[in-house]
């Protein structure tokens, strides 16, 4: 365990430090901004370090654990409706909770003047990633190639795009990349990591990833909806 925060530590210090270094010459030797708001960065940037530090433990230690737990069980319970339920509240409420979907459905709130709510952005990108995620573990299940599925939602992202305004279409890609973040994608790959598991002849590599590619086509799919029923 000792081994494993010391190297957490390091992964953070690498990602911190270099933008500390790099915004702390720009401040002396380009624009000098008050050295009140310099000084706000660096406590900033403290604060930033243990959080992650301390975000990236707690990750370690419950959420994929957990995630290969659900999933593995999930599947060796044997009932196809469960599962899939299972995945799309999972994915659901997962994404509600991530941090990146808030901070952009708040911004496109004050953007659009309250034209686009956050609940309303946050709900349609919450439904969007939890149906993708069932979507995923059924192709699991059935040994669907990932490409078809891909390949199957862009060609719908394409379509809905000629419908909605332009508007939409910059924030579902957005939305899309969004969900990418600390809190979906460690949950979503050891759900996906945990169901292979129990699947005799399945490859762990194959069927384990692609989850987030996939995950990450329904906000967009999602927020097209959206521009077509509201746009």
């Amino acid at each position: 365990m000792l081994d494993d925060i010391k190297e957490i530590l390091r992964e953070v210090l690498q990602a911190i430090v270099p933008i500390v270094v790099v915004v702390s010459l720009i401040q002396f030797f380009v624009i000098r901004t008050p050295i009140s708001l310099f000084w706000q960065f660096i406590i900033g940037a403290v604060l930033v370090t243990a959080g992650l530090f301390l975000f990236l433990i707690g990750v370690r230690i419950s959420l994929l654990p957990i995630g290969e737990m659900i999933g593995s069980e999930l599947v060796s319970r044997g009932s196809l409706t469960i599962l899939l339920v299972a995945a799309f509240i999972f994915g659901f409420v997962i994404t509600v909770a991530e941090p990146d979907v808030r901070v952009l459905a708040h911004q496109v709130d004050i953007a659009s003047r309250g034209a686009i709510e956050a609940g309303i952005l946050i709900l349609a990108v919450s439904i969007g990633v939890g149906f993708f995620v069932s979507v995923a573990i059924l192709r699991i299940l059935l040994g669907i190639p990932i490409a078809y599925i891909l390949a199957t939602g862009y060609v719908l992202i394409v379509l809905l795009s000629f419908f909605v305004p332009p508007d939409f279409v910059a924030i579902s890609f957005d939305a899309g990349g969004v969900t990418t973040g600390p809190m979906a994608v460690p949950f979503i790959l050891a759900l996906g990591v945990g169901a292979t598991s129990v699947l005799g002849g399945k490859s762990g590599v194959s069927d384990t990833f692609g989850l987030i590619g996939l995950a990450s086509i329904g906000p967009v799919i999602g927020v097209l909806i959206l521009g077509v029923l509201f746009g």
